[in-house]
């Protein structure tokens, strides 16, 4: 008994020459694209950390308003989520918790500041003082 394999030519799927020209099409597609996208990845942050800021200036301003004063530079930006014995605090002030700069570091706060009644900021990527581009500081008094 002889057994006779049959091909068809109808079967469906790619072949290994169709799978290589897509890889090169997908990947000179990555390195025209990729340069022109990532840069606007930083400035994302950047333009991220500012808000944050702004936000967290305002949410102080509240805590003014009900204490009478901001939070010391040891009681932190903490003492917007949690009392830190103060009286006629209304808080918490933030819905959320206190939030991280987009880096995942936390943000400075010195009160008094040295820019005024406080300062707030974020060292940006690479995490010290000054820097261009991505690694800018990110401070209030700007």
């Amino acid at each position: 008994m002889k057994i006779q394999y049959r091909y068809c030519r109808d079967r469906r799927g790619f072949t290994l020459v169709e799978l290589l020209v897509v890889m090169v099409i997908v990947g000179l597609l990555v390195a025209l694209v990729g340069p022109k996208v990532f840069p606007k990845l930083g400035k994302g942050k950047q333009a991220a950390a500012k808000a944050q800021v702004e936000l967290l200036g305002q949410t102080l301003d509240h805590f003014r308003l009900d204490v009478g004063r901001y939070p010391t530079t040891q009681e932190g930006l903490g003492a917007l989520v949690t009392n830190p014995g103060a009286q006629n605090w209304e808080g918490p002030y933030l819905k959320k918790a206190l939030p991280n700069d987009p880096w995942g570091k936390p943000y400075q706060y010195q009160s008094p500041g040295s820019h005024g009644e406080f300062d707030i900021y974020s060292y940006g990527r690479d995490g010290t003082p000054g820097g261009e581009g991505e690694d800018k500081d990110v401070v209030n008094w700007e």
